[in-house]
């Protein structure tokens, strides 16, 4: 008899009693309390919660960038938590980009040149040009950052993230600095590298109205994620009340 073909998702993402303390004793601070996730790929994911809900901690170490105290938390077959320093600078080079509220770029540098910083250490990089017309920078990838608007600084940053190709792309807070429109218009650009190359979008905010186009929201409150929503039906950036 034919065994049962597995047609579960592949997951990018999975912890267990992730857990996240900072000092000890009563001046202890728990950042989160026994996490336990499961993370299709490919989806984009918003993360909602309070400042020190315990979301950006999340993000931080599934990015690489943090260890958690104890627990464990995997993407595809690396298990993060036990990695080497090492071995988590290669997780990180070669499968997330991270997008930040301060967009960071080098302003004595023009937009394609600060692309090519990534693109120089990537494993199978696109081109600067290509990452910028991704993000509909083209026509502007000779100029400097200070010749840029916030938005399209923030757009430089993300092509930036995406030009090395990465699996995940983790954004904490992308458009915290932006107005309504130039917002919008950021987050259209993330919904579009979602949705045309497939990577899995982690998204930090405290802006409830961005969870409207995730596939799945995950609230977090005191450290923990008290609700996992599944939206059935998604708005573009565009139709998002701000």
């Amino acid at each position: 008899m034919p065994g049962k073909t597995d047609t579960s998702p592949r997951l990018a993402f999975q912890t267990e009693g992730l857990t996240k303390t900072y000092g000890e004793g009563e001046a202890a601070v728990h950042a989160l309390r026994g996490v336990d996730l499961s993370l299709p790929d490919g989806e984009l994911v918003v993360l909602l919660g309070a400042s020190g809900s315990g979301k950006s901690t999340l993000l931080n170490i599934l990015g690489g960038l943090d260890r958690a105290t104890s627990g464990s938390a995997r993407f595809r077959d690396h298990e993060l938590t036990t990695h080497s320093d090492r071995a988590l600078t290669r997780y990180r080079r070669d499968h997330v980009g991270f997008v930040f509220q301060f967009y960071n770029l080098m302003p004595a540098l023009t937009a394609e040149e600060n692309v090519e910083l990534v693109t120089e250490i990537a494993r199978n990089p696109m081109s600067p040009a290509e990452a910028l017309d991704l993000v509909g920078l083209g026509p502007r990838r000779h100029h400097f950052p200070a010749q840029l608007s916030g938005g399209e600084q923030q757009r430089v940053a993300i092509a930036r993230a995406i030009a090395k190709r990465p699996d995940v792309l983790f954004c904490d807070e992308p458009t915290g600095a932006l107005d309504s429109t130039t917002g919008r218009a950021v987050l259209q650009v993330i919904a579009d590298i979602n949705e045309e190359l497939g990577t899995t979008v982690l998204m930090v905010t405290h802006a409830a109205h961005t969870a409207a186009m995730a596939h799945r929201v995950l609230r977090f409150s005191d450290g923990a994620i008290h609700a996992v929503e599944v939206n059935a039906t998604r708005l573009a950036p565009r139709e998002i009340d701000w």
